[in-house]
C-alpha cells in the first residue's frame, strides 16, 4: 500500500500535553493568555489538520475546564504511574489506541510559536522509526513529537516499573527518527511569565 503524503490521509491524533504543575510560571500556564488567546488555543492549532485531538491535563484544572467546553476528551495520567510527561503521552497512546488511530503528535501547551506544518514534517521524516522528534540548532524537542502506537506497551511497562526515563532519552532508547527543523525559536517554550513575554515580543 502506497505511503499516504498528507497527514489529512493517516491515523493521527492530537494530544496537546497540558498536565504540568507550572511549577516556575506562577500560574497554570496552559490558559495564560498569548496575543489575546490561551496558550492552550494558540498551541492546538498545530494540530489542524489532524481529525482529533485530546487534551493531556490535571482533571480538576482550568486546562480540564477548558478542553470540556471544546468538547474534546480529557485525558488524566494514570495515578498510580510515576509524574512527568512521558505518563501523559502513555496516557495518549492508550486513548489513540482505543480510538483506533495509529500515531499521536504531542505538543507541549506552552510552545505557541510551532510551525503550522510540524507535524506533517514529522510524518515525513518517521519512516520506520517508532517515533519522530524535533530538533534544532538548540537541541531535541522531545515533546513536540509524533509516536507509534505500539509504544504504548513498552512505555507502559517502563512506568509500571515505577521509572520515569527523561522523554529524550526514551526516545534515543527506542531509536526515535530525529527531524531537524531550522528555526529554533518555534519550539521555544514559555517556562516563566517572563518568557512568555519575550515570546510575544518574538511572535
Amino acid at each position: 500500500m502506497t505511503r499516504p503524503r498528507s497527514i489529512s490521509e493517516t491515523r493521527i491524533a492530537g494530544v496537546l500535553l497540558a498536565g504540568g504543575k507550572s511549577s516556575r510560571f506562577g500560574g497554570e500556564k496552559a490558559i495564560a493568555l498569548f496575543g489575546g488567546k490561551t496558550l492552550m488555543e494558540v498551541v492546538v492549532l498545530a494540530f489542524k489538520e489532524l481529525p482529533r485531538f485530546a487534551v493531556s491535563a490535571q482533571p480538576a484544572s482550568a486546562a480540564a475546564a477548558r478542553a470540556r467546553e471544546w468538547r474534546v476528551p480529557v485525558l488524566s495520567d494514570d495515578v498510580s504511574a510515576p509524574a512527568g510527561p512521558l505518563a501523559g503521552i502513555a496516557a495518549g497512546l492508550d486513548w489513540a489506541k482505543r480510538e483506533g488511530f495509529d500515531f499521536i503528535a504531542t505538543a507541549p501547551c506552552d510552545a505557541p510559536l510551532l510551525p503550522g506544518d510540524f507535524v506533517q514534517r514529522l510524518w515525513d521524516g518517521i519512516g520506520a522509526a517508532p517515533a519522530a522528534y524535533a530538533l534544532t540548532c538548540q537541541g531535541e524537542h522531545p515533546l513536540c513529537a509524533l509516536w507509534r502506537v505500539d509504544l504504548l506497551e513498552p512505555l507502559k511497562a517502563r512506568l509500571d516499573a515505577g521509572e520515569h526515563p527523561a522523554a529524550r532519552a526514551f526516545l534515543r532508547e527506542i531509536g526515535a527518527a530525529a527531524v531537524h527543523f531550522d528555526d529554533a525559536l518555534a519550539f521555544a517554550n514559555a517556562n516563566t511569565a517572563d518568557a512568555l513575554a519575550e515570546l510575544e515580543r518574538s511572535a
